[in-house]
């Protein structure tokens, strides 16, 4: 128990997202498709933010071609590349 917490506790001082809900944000995610890894932008309005430490998540929603489309991304994915905060939003309450 005490190594699971050591690694939790390691990792949480590298990386501070500082994400809140209801910001417009731009995540860089790594897609690989067979040998090529490219980047892919995904932007939307942060709609939730759940758990805390290493497996913290938050849920990103935007519409596309008028179907609304909601992805789940880990705080701490070595998958994403970056979050760009686009726009911060003023909500009052935890998940919209």
């Amino acid at each position: 128990m005490d190594l699971i917490k050591e690694l939790n506790k390691e990792t949480l001082e590298h990386e501070q997202l500082q994400v809140k809900v209801g910001d417009t944000v731009r995540v860089h995610v790594k897609v690989k498709e067979g040998s090529r890894e490219r980047i892919q932008i995904f932007e939307g309005t942060v709609i939730a933010k759940k758990h805390g430490g290493i497996e913290e998540t938050f849920t990103v929603r935007r519409i596309s071609y008028g179907v609304g489309v909601e992805k789940v991304f880990p705080v701490h994915s070595p998958s994403i590349e970056t979050v760009e905060i686009v726009r911060n939003g003023k909500v009052r309450r935890a998940k919209l």
